[in-house]
């Protein structure tokens, strides 16, 4: 399975990644919809590296960065969560970190790859992901890729002094 495109690769994470994952999992504008409530230190994501090499059958988890292939440049990551073998169900998660790189089909191409691994390689039965009703642009990514909105939880995250409604997508193999 290749896990690359025509402008983005994902890969594994490798320990030299502490210092990308140490800014953009304390970028406190991401943490509502990456449910962060503290920073993490260096020390806990240089730990994380280190068990990055169990496989997602045991963590239940995979993150992958998203680099592009012209410059080699990490971008952002696009994570699986919650993997559920018997049932064939594992959610998604993306990252584009850096607001400039935004709008450049990274996620959609990124997104693209992922479905086809978890289908021909986890051999999933559906993947699901779960937006803010108010975020229009990751709501259009994911109905681009075919995934359709099939519940809403209500007043689900708390963002300040109110409370927002959250979509569940999914995807389910044909």
């Amino acid at each position: 399975m290749k896990l690359s495109g025509q402008h983005i690769s994902l890969r594994a994470l490798e320990p030299t990644d502490v210092d990308l994952l140490y800014q953009w999992e304390n970028d406190t504008e991401v943490w509502e919809v990456s449910h962060t409530q503290t920073p993490f230190s260096k020390l806990v994501l240089k730990e994380y590296l280190s068990a990055a090499y169990q496989d997602i059958y045991t963590t239940k988890q995979l993150r992958l960065v998203i680099e592009t292939t012209s410059e080699k440049k990490a971008v952002g990551c696009i994570d699986l969560f919650d993997f559920e073998p018997n049932h064939q169900r594992v959610g998604v998660g993306i990252l584009i970190a850096n607001k400039d790189e935004r709008r450049k089909n990274y996620a959609t191409e990124a997104l693209g790859l992922l479905k086809e691994y978890c289908f021909t390689t986890l051999n999933v039965h559906q993947i699901f992901c779960n937006i803010t009703t108010d975020n229009e642009p990751s709501i259009l990514l994911f109905q681009k890729e075919g995934f359709e909105i099939t519940g809403i939880k209500k007043q689900w995250i708390r963002s300040g002094a109110v409370f927002k409604d959250e979509f569940l997508l999914q995807l389910i193999r044909k």
